[in-house]
Parts: structure tokens; C-alpha cells; sequence
């Protein structure tokens, strides 16, 4: 991938408020060429120590990926306030944009 995609995925990311989330797709579409799968591809390759809010991506639907990190992921998504449905999903009044 292109540095200047992966810049553009990562200062998307920066903007996503405390208290939203947005997709993989999203990101994508707000980039000029990137995939959901490399916007994927981005974050699985941030390096350690980062702050970037990676935990306020999620897949299609409102569902966490099946990732390593995903039980940190909700449990930072509830600090800020977001909530989960009784299907593990999160509710459309979070996404962001």
C-alpha cells in the first residue's frame, strides 16, 4: 500500500469523536483508493504505542471484527459511552460521519 493511502487512513481515523464509530468502508470511501480490507490492512500494521483510535473501528452492521484485540475494543467502546444490542451489535445513532 501507497505511504500516502495509509496517511490518508490514519488521519481519518484521528478524526473519528470519542463516543462514535465508523466502518472500514467508510474510511474507504473517504480515501482516494482504499479498500475496507487495507484500511484493515492499515491498522493491523500501526506500530506499538500509537494513539490513534483504532477501537472505534468496526465492521458493517455495527459488529466488533474477530480480532485478538476485540474484547479491549469493547470494553474501550463502553468507557465512552457506547453501547452494544442484546446481538452484539452497535446501534446506528453512534456511527460517525
Amino acid at each position: 500500500m501507497k505511504e500516502a493511502l495509509k496517511e490518508q487512513v490514519t488521519t481519518v481515523m484521528a478524526r473519528i469523536p470519542q463516543g462514535r464509530v465508523t466502518t472500514y468502508g467508510t474510511i474507504a470511501r473517504m480515501t482516494e483508493g482504499a479498500t475496507a480490507r487495507s484500511v484493515g490492512y492499515v491498522l493491523r500494521t500501526l506500530p506499538a504505542g500509537h494513539d490513534l483510535p483504532w477501537f472505534r473501528i468496526v465492521r458493517s452492521g455495527g459488529i466488533l471484527a474477530d480480532h485478538g484485540g476485540a474484547d479491549d475494543q469493547r470494553r474501550r467502546l463502553q468507557d465512552e459511552g457506547i453501547v452494544f444490542d442484546e446481538r452484539g451489535r452497535i446501534p446506528a445513532r453512534f456511527f460517525w460521519p
